[in-house]
């Protein structure tokens, strides 16, 4: 169990989503509304680490989707979060594919280095930046880290979950994860005793243990 009796990997509003999602499905509009304001920020945040300036187009191509198919939606409010996740990177793939190019990076600078104080922790060192700095750097990552980083983070997937969305082994994606908001918490604040091999996540959960990493924070883009 997480923090205030809450399942681990379960973010507060889940029980609210869901509740919506159900009433939705039954034809209730304001209930698909509602579900809609809980999902999109995070939703976004994704988007934007993918395909930067063009996320709001996408979003709106997925939730077509999503308003499409929302009959053959079957789960909670977590699963919620897991499938509109999946339906938006397929759509943010589509739409690299037709733009040919790679989602953009963008190099940790020096602007950014002196912005942020010094820190020990992964999560501390993005709380230091704004949501769409934070993003910008997490786009600089390597393409599985960064994915991993905008669904534990972002969207605030458990590990399971991002694995699902992303094809993978939940052990890679922790992976993953892990030495993505290693390798920011590095070029923000270097510190000594942060390195890429470390045994434990951000939350301080064993990454090669039988846990599903729950511990990274939820420092960015919340819903």
């Amino acid at each position: 169990m997480g923090q205030g009796g809450q399942p681990r990997g379960r973010r507060p509003r889940d029980g609210e989503l869901g509740a919506a999602v159900a009433r939705a499905q039954e034809g209730d509009e304001s209930a698909f509304a509602v579900a809609y304001r809980i999902v999109q920020p995070g939703l976004i945040g994704y988007l934007r680490g993918l395909v930067g300036e063009e996320a709001e187009d996408v979003a709106a191509d997925a939730w077509l989707e999503i308003a499409r198919d929302l009959g053959r939606f079957t789960g909670d409010g977590a699963g919620f979060r897991g499938w509109t996740a999946t339906i938006a990177r397929h759509r943010a793939l589509d739409h690299l594919r037709r733009r040919r190019t790679r989602p953009r990076t963008t190099a940790l600078d020096q602007d950014a280095l002196d912005r942020a104080a010094p820190h020990s922790t992964p999560e501390q060192a993005l709380e230091s930046l704004s949501t769409a700095r934070a993003l910008e750097l997490v786009r600089s990552l390597p393409r599985d880290q960064a994915e991993a980083v905008l669904l534990r983070v972002v969207v605030g997937l458990d590990g399971p979950a991002a694995a699902r969305v992303l094809g993978k082994r939940p052990g890679a994606v922790r992976t993953a994860a892990h030495r993505g908001l290693k390798r920011l918490a590095r070029a923000l604040a270097p510190d000594p005793g942060v390195t890429d091999e470390g045994p434990r996540n951000a939350g301080g959960v064993e990454v090669n243990g039988t846990g599903d990493g729950d511990g990274i924070g939820h420092g960015i883009g919340h819903g």
